[in-house]
């Protein structure tokens, strides 16, 4: 399952940009080994991130993250699957409202600053959301410390 800034460089249409993949796998192991099998390496040594993986022509990386998505606090329903990617194929991803959610959660935890501008910008690209499902998932992200009316501002 695609989450993190994947999921929001697809919603985004790539105007916010990343260089990283953050999946949601129940057998991780089975992921990183057919990543492995692409060209992927752990990096290691003094200083460097040694719980992703990169690839070193490609410049782009993954971890995975999680083994369920949210703790299971995203509803069954809300799960895309897009299946028109270059190439073929499709990948499981988070909807955008549980994006959003997530990304103001990171705001209000103190460690990530820039990311209400990232959720306010997933909101205004996409203002026919589920606002009853999104206010209820950003309590959560947020431990009650803010809803959809803090993105407005």
């Amino acid at each position: 399952m695609l989450v993190g800034g994947g999921a929001v460089e697809y919603y985004s249409g790539s105007a916010v940009m990343t260089g990283d993949i953050d999946l949601c796998s129940p057998i991780q192991a089975e992921v990183e080994a057919e990543m492995e099998r692409h060209g992927f390496v752990k990096p290691s040594g003094p200083g460097l991130l040694t719980r992703g993986w990169v690839h070193p022509d490609l410049q782009l990386g993954f971890e995975v993250v999680a083994s369920s998505l949210f703790d299971g606090q995203v509803d069954a329903t809300h799960i895309a699957l897009v299946e028109s990617l270059p190439g073929g194929g499709g990948v499981a991803m988070i909807w955008v409202e549980d994006l959003i959610a997530d990304r103001l959660g990171q705001f209000a935890s103190g460690s990530a600053p820039t990311m209400r501008d990232q959720a306010q910008a997933l909101l205004a690209l996409h203002p026919n959301v589920d606002f009853d499902y999104l206010e209820r998932r950003i309590r959560f992200e947020t431990a009650g410390d803010l809803g959809v009316d803090d993105l407005m501002r």
